[in-house]
């Protein structure tokens, strides 16, 4: 019961106790028994609303008060008499003259009062406590005035993941280095280590087969022995209110500065230093009315992902470099339900981001990236994005998102030298992880003066990507703080010629069998709990479907884990976060999947990930 209630209580029990010594004589005075008392008190100290000993001394003090009027009564009624005797004898009484009605003044015990005082102070204390700190933490009270304006204008983030990464391997995957990278026909499958193999291409050493017979380990990714790995991923960053609208930010990280998909650092380098790059560097400018409704965004340098995606195209930790717009056509201004929304963290869901957060609105989002600067720069190799689509808030904080994205890669796809020319050594990838369809840039047939491997020694990737993704999002509120969010992802790789490739390179494709395309990608998948792990206790648990053919999508940007990275794969992922308190939580995740072509090549993967942040 709250203090309002307890002190009218208390204020009602009061004035019972004292209603026959307030009364006057012609006022109206209702009885109460004493079992009505005492009951009333007890159901009072049943509630919770006095404590027992206050009860009994509310019984006592009623006692002897109601005695001491009883007292009293009889010795008015006593004087009462004796002037009315007195009148009748005709003598003069003593008794005051008649002025009409008496008022009385109601008599609260001091108990009582010391009691509503307590109370009254213990509840106040921790409202003007929660006031007072809400309104320091706002004005910034602590910060010296001498302090310049840019210290308040800086919004430092941190993280920190350790990651205990198990690897099981089926026992009935072909290839590998056990077999030299050749399935059970006697064809080259690998998996190779397509980097490596290009590293040395131009060199005494250079060639598939030499590498694979000479340097095996490097050449040959493992496939058939389970391992188990410790890494550690840090970010620092920091973002700067410039001007209305303007932002700058930066942000280090652990980083292998040679793959764009992973911010992870291996445990095992002792004696030598880990390797810590600018991750993000970047200006942003938002356009706000006098609503504070964003109208359109821009970006510049190495931003975060502005699109609406998965991991089925982008991997979480991939940053873009370029330049990219997004411009919102909001809609339901000035309703309640969207004034009282909040939007979480884009990406506070493993393996999804849900974009720009303007709910009620129909978006556009384009996109210019460079991607590897050639030193002839009709050669630079790019992306163009565009992506198209809407957020709404459906019902109440249930909320759709649809998006409809092109995405097409300039440059990337091999092309085969000339005879005795280097001139398309640079069309070879800067990166690649596994699974994409590749080419022979250079082999034995171009007589460059170098390779004399019938396979060949420098490779690309086989297919052109224009790549078509469509993506919704539907997360239900119905169950608030739990929701469920359900997502489903299609991509269709509309870039891949197989006349072409068939027609230019005389070995084809050299680490699949075929030469057919095999180019769609999907996922479905369901998350249930908490929006963000942000508490002890709070948690999430999710469930997802993924099918990815070898040259749907570009290797290097996918998901990094699933499959252990890249395409041609297939197969299900569990996982579950949970919070360990305000800034520090758990991420479990078990992802079982297979090849989809060629040999059997089986992963079983389990990550345990320990976060911090603040």
């Amino acid at each position: 019961m709250n203090t309002a209630i307890k002190t009218l209580v208390l204020l009602l029990i009061g004035g019972a106790t004292t209603a026959a010594q307030a009364a006057a004589p012609g006022d109206e005075v209702i009885p109460v028994k004493k079992s009505t008392l005492v009951n009333l008190v007890d159901l009072l100290v049943q509630r919770g609303v006095l404590k027992p000993d206050e009860g009994q001394g509310l019984v006592r003090a009623a006692e002897q008060e109601a005695a001491e009027t009883q007292a009293a009564q009889v010795k008015s009624n006593e004087a009462k008499a004796a002037t009315s005797t007195a009148e009748d004898a005709g003598e003069p009484g003593n008794s005051a003259p008649k002025t009409g009605k008496t008022k009385h003044v109601g008599y609260v015990p001091e108990f009582v009062k010391k009691e509503i005082r307590d109370q009254v102070r213990a509840e106040l204390k921790a409202e003007v406590l929660q006031d007072v700190k809400q309104d320091a933490k706002t004005e910034g009270w602590g910060i010296p005035a001498a302090l310049p304006e840019w210290v308040a204008a800086i919004h430092p983030s941190f993280d920190m993941r350790v990651r205990f990464a198990d690897e099981f391997y089926g026992k009935e995957n072909a290839g590998g280095i056990a077999n030299a990278g050749l399935d059970a026909a006697g064809n080259f499958f690998g998996p190779y280590n397509w980097l490596a193999i290009n590293r040395l291409a131009n060199s005494p050493q250079g060639g598939l087969q030499r590498q694979v017979s000479q340097n095996p380990n490097e050449a040959i990714v493992n496939n058939q022995i389970d391992r188990l790995r410790l890494r550690e991923r840090f970010r620092l960053g920091f973002e700067a209110n410039l001007s209305d609208g303007l932002k700058a930010g930066v942000r280090f990280a652990t980083s292998n500065l040679n793959n764009p998909v992973s911010n992870d650092q291996t445990l095992g380098n002792t004696g030598q230093s880990y390797q810590f790059a600018i991750d993000r560097a970047y200006l942003r400018y938002d356009y706000l009315d006098e609503r504070k409704t964003s109208w359109f965004s821009l970006y510049a340098g190495r931003i975060v992902n502005p699109f609406l995606s998965t991991d089925v195209v982008f991997d979480p930790d991939l940053s873009f470099e370029g330049v990219a717009g997004s411009v919102r056509l909001p809609f339901n201004r000035g309703t309640s339900k969207l004034a009282g929304y909040k939007a979480p963290n884009p990406t506070a869901r493993f393996g999804i981001n849900q974009g720009q957060q303007t709910p009620d609105s129909l978006f556009l989002t384009l996109g210019v990236f460079p991607l590897q600067d050639i030193d002839v720069s009709v050669n630079d190799k790019w992306l163009y994005a565009g992506q198209v689509g809407a957020d709404w808030l459906v019902w109440h904080d249930s909320r759709l998102n649809l998006a409809a994205s092109y995405y097409e890669f300039q440059n990337v796809n091999a092309r085969r030298n000339p005879i005795g020319s280097h001139v398309y050594d640079w069309t070879a990838p800067q990166f690649v992880q596994k699974g994409n369809s590749m080419l022979a840039i250079t082999d034995d047939q171009t007589l460059n003066g170098v390779c004399d491997d019938t396979v060949g020694c420098l490779f690309g990737l086989a297919s052109r990507f224009k790549v078509f993704n469509a993506t919704a999002m539907f997360d239900y509120a119905g169950f608030d703080p739990v929701h469920v969010l359900l997502t489903a992802d299609y991509a269709k790789n509309l870039g891949y010629n197989q006349q072409k490739i068939l027609t230019e390179f005389a070995n084809g494709v050299v680490n699949y069998t075929d030469s057919r395309p095999r180019t769609t990608a999907y996922q479905i998948r369901a998350d249930i709990g908490q929006v963000e792990v942000r508490h002890f206790g709070d948690w999430s648990v999710n469930l997802a479907y993924r099918y990815v053919q070898r040259d749907a999508v570009l290797d290097a940007f996918t998901d990094s884990i699933f499959h252990l990275g890249g395409t041609n794969a297939k197969g299900w992922v569990i996982g579950t976060q949970y919070g360990l308190s305000k800034y520090a939580w758990l991420n479990l995740r078990w992802l079982s999947t297979d090849a989809i072509d060629g040999p059997k090549y089986s992963i079983d993967t389990v990550n345990v990930d320990l976060n911090a942040r603040f």
